[in-house]
């Protein structure tokens, strides 16, 4: 089954974050993982969730999503992350 990374980004500082989107595509490329969603206009519809950049990206599995999450190219790049924005993420297995 398909592995997903799907992830929710409220950017606090523009420019910091700008660095950690060059470097991440390289670390997502490397681990076999192919952008659905990056950014774009998002539509509030039901419930609370008021998202802000959302983010999915899919792998050829569950485990592959996870050896991206725990590698240490995206470990090196989570300082960036921490100090440009507010980020949730999570992992899926899909279809």
């Amino acid at each position: 089954m398909l592995g997903y990374v799907i992830v929710n980004t409220e950017v606090t500082d523009e420019e910091a974050y700008a660095e950690f989107t060059d470097r991440i595509v390289g670390v997502v490329e490397a681990y076999g993982g192919k952008y659905l969603v990056r950014g774009g206009k998002t539509e509030h519809r039901y419930g609370e969730w008021q998202p802000g950049r959302v983010v999915v990206i899919e792998f050829a599995s569950f485990e592959q999503a996870r050896t991206f999450a725990d590698s240490p190219e995206f470990t090196e790049l989570r300082d960036l992350i921490d100090r440009s924005a507010r980020a949730r993420m999570i992992l899926a297995e899909g279809v």
